[in-house]
């Protein structure tokens, strides 16, 4: 059996549909000339009793279209103009041909930006869990807003206490293990 709460929670559900289906219907679907168009949407329909008012809209008035009528008089071609005279003019040099590009050898292949391009990423520099303050910890690259739970849990004997104090969950705790330390 549903008790007096559940019973009531059902009837503002259904009451509040049925607010919103008004609410579409009156603004959304009619638009705002359905306030002039409301009172002839009223009617009385021939075959109705008088007291029941028409759920459909009136019809639309139909409109007839007939072709239009053939002119007697077929259009007369329009003459066409002789194209302007190009005023007499000598003809332009011909443009001069670009200088030759001289070609050069490719540079020499330094061997200390090529080291640069081959080394592995930098080292990220190593947060200390006992020493770091809020905003050093809430930097750590994935893990978020984590530092005020790191700072509460403290002093830490290894990074792996994170998990065995249950301060983050394992996937944070993945993502951030290699930049924390502890001293």
């Amino acid at each position: 059996m549903l008790s007096g709460s559940a019973v009531l929670r059902v009837l503002l559900l259904i009451l509040a549909a049925a607010g919103l289906a008004w609410i579409i219907q009156s603004v959304w679907l009619h638009g705002p000339d359905s306030e002039a168009a409301a009172p002839a949407a009223a009617t009385v329909t021939p075959g109705r009793p008088s007291g029941a008012a028409s759920a459909l809209p009136p019809p639309a008035p139909v409109r007839v279209v007939r072709p239009a009528e053939p002119s007697p008089e077929p259009p007369r071609p329009v003459a066409e103009a002789p194209p302007p005279a190009l005023p007499a003019s000598p003809p332009a040099d011909p443009a001069p041909s670009p200088a030759p590009v001289a070609r050069t050898a490719p540079p020499e292949s330094d061997p200390v930006a090529e080291a640069e391009e081959n080394a592995p990423p930098a080292a990220v520099s190593l947060i200390d869990l006992n020493t770091a303050s809020l905003a050093e910890l809430n930097s750590l690259k994935g893990g978020g807003a984590i530092g005020r739970t790191i700072v509460q849990h403290r002093p830490y004997a290894s990074v792996d206490q994170l998990l065995s104090k249950r301060v983050l969950n394992r996937a944070t705790y993945q993502r951030i293990k290699d930049q924390v330390s502890v001293r």
